[in-house]
C-alpha cells in the first residue's frame, strides 16, 4: 500500500513544475539544459512538455531554446533571437546556447550540491569556471555554428564521436519513425547522456583535478621557502598533473611566471626534471636542459654533469631523470645556472 495519500498526491501533482523546449529533432544544448535544470532545488523531477506552441510553453514554469526570449527573471532562456549576443564573461566570448544560458544561471548551485560545499565557496566558482571552459563552451560553439579555426583551413580527417554528434544520432534517421512519442523517448535519452558525462567531468575537476591545484599551491609555497628562493625551480614530494595549474595560477596572478624546472618522482621511483613549457600546449621550454646533456644517459651524462646516478636527459632538453630527489635537484640547480 502506497504510503502517499490522495490528498498528498493531489498537492504533489499541483506543485509538478515543467520545463518546456521544443519538439521535433532536437540538439546537445537543450537536452544537457533539460538534465542541468532538474539537478537543481527548484526543478528536480520537473516534467517536460516538448512544443512549439506559444499557449503550451506559456503555462510551463521554465522554458529553454525556444520562444525567442531571453529574460533569467520570467524564466525564458532561448537565444535563436536577432539581436541575442549573450556570452559567459570571464575571459570566454563564445555565444551561449541554452545550455550555457542555464549554466551561467543555475551552474554554481548545481556545482555546489554535487561537492556539498557552500554555493560562495572559492572552489565552486573555480569548478564553475573551469567547466565552462572544458565541457559547456564546445557545446555553446557547436550550436551556434562557431567553429575551432578558420574555415579555410582544411581538417585532415572527419570527427563524429564527439558528444553533439552523438547526441544529433540518437534523432530518428529520415526512414524510421518519427512520431512525438518516439523523439519523447529519444530526448530522454540525449538528455541523460550528456548529463552523465556532464557529471562525469564534474567529478574528476571536484575529485582529482581540484586536489591537485591545492597540492600545488602548498608545494610552490614550500619549494620558495625550502628549496629554491626565487621560486624558478618546485619539487613535487608526489607526482600530480602540474602544468595546467602553474599556468591557470600565472594567469590569475596568483603567482609569478618564474618557474623553470619542476623536479617529481616518477612511477618506477626514479626522479625527473622537466622544463616548464613557455605555453600549456607549447613544446618550447622556458629554458631546455642544458644543450651538452642531451641526448645523454647513464654514467655518461653523470660524468659530464658532475651528478652521480644520472639516467637520461631527452634530445629536446624538456626532461631528465637521475635515480635519487637529491640528485635532480642538483641537476636542476646546475641548469638553473648554465
Amino acid at each position: 500500500m502506497s504510503d502517499t495519500s490522495p490528498l498528498q498526491k493531489k498537492q504533489k501533482m499541483e506543485h509538478q513544475k515543467i520545463i518546456g523546449t521544443h519538439n521535433g529533432t532536437f540538439h546537445c544544448d537543450e537536452a544537457l539544459a533539460v538534465f542541468l535544470l532538474r539537478q537543481t532545488k527548484s526543478f528536480t523531477g520537473a516534467d517536460l512538455k516538448r512544443s512549439r506552441d506559444p499557449a503550451l510553453l506559456d503555462g510551463c514554469d521554465i522554458v529553454v531554446d525556444v520562444g525567442a526570449i531571453y529574460d533569467a527573471a520570467a524564466q525564458r532562456f532561448d537565444h535563436h533571437q536577432r539581436g541575442f549576443e549573450e556570452v559567459f564573461g570571464h575571459g570566454f566570448t563564445t555565444k551561449l546556447s541554452s545550455a550555457g544560458l542555464i549554466y551561467k544561471h543555475f551552474g554554481k548551485e548545481i556545482i555546489a550540491a554535487r561537492t556539498q560545499l557552500p554555493v560562495d565557496d572559492p572552489k565552486v566558482h573555480t569548478l564553475w569556471l573551469k567547466m565552462y571552459q572544458e565541457f559547456i563552451e564546445a557545446i555553446d560553439a557547436n550550436d551556434n555554428g562557431i567553429s575551432r579555426y578558420p574555415t579555410e583551413i582544411k581538417p585532415l580527417y572527419k570527427s563524429s564521436t564527439d558528444l553533439p554528434s552523438r547526441v544529433s544520432s540518437l534523432n530518428p534517421a529520415w526512414n524510421q519513425p518519427c512520431d512525438a512519442q518516439t523523439l519523447d523517448t529519444q530526448f530522454a535519452k540525449a538528455s541523460a547522456l550528456t548529463g552523465g558525462e556532464f557529471l562525469a567531468k564534474l567529478d574528476f575537476y571536484a575529485n582529482a583535478w581540484l586536489p591537485a591545484r591545492d597540492l600545488l599551491i602548498d608545494a610552490l609555497q614550500k619549494s620558495k621557502e625550502n628549496v629554491d628562493a626565487t621560486g624558478k625551480l618546485i619539487l613535487l614530494e608526489q607526482f600530480l598533473p602540474w602544468k595546467g595549474h602553474l599556468f591557470d595560477l600565472e594567469r590569475e596572478s596568483l603567482v609569478e611566471p618564474t618557474s623553470t624546472y619542476v623536479v617529481y618522482s616518477d612511477d618506477g621511483g626514479n626522479w625527473r626534471v622537466q622544463a616548464v613549457p613557455v605555453s600549456e600546449d607549447s613544446f618550447e621550454s622556458r629554458k631546455p636542459l642544458p644543450e651538452a646533456w642531451r641526448g645523454v644517459r647513464d654514467d655518461a651524462l653523470s660524468k659530464i654533469s658532475g651528478v652521480e646516478g644520472c639516467v637520461f636527459v631527452h634530445a629536446s632538453g624538456f626532461i631528465g631523470g637521475t635515480k635519487t630527489k637529491e640528485g635532480a635537484l642538483q641537476l636542476a640547480r646546475l641548469a638553473l645556472e648554465m
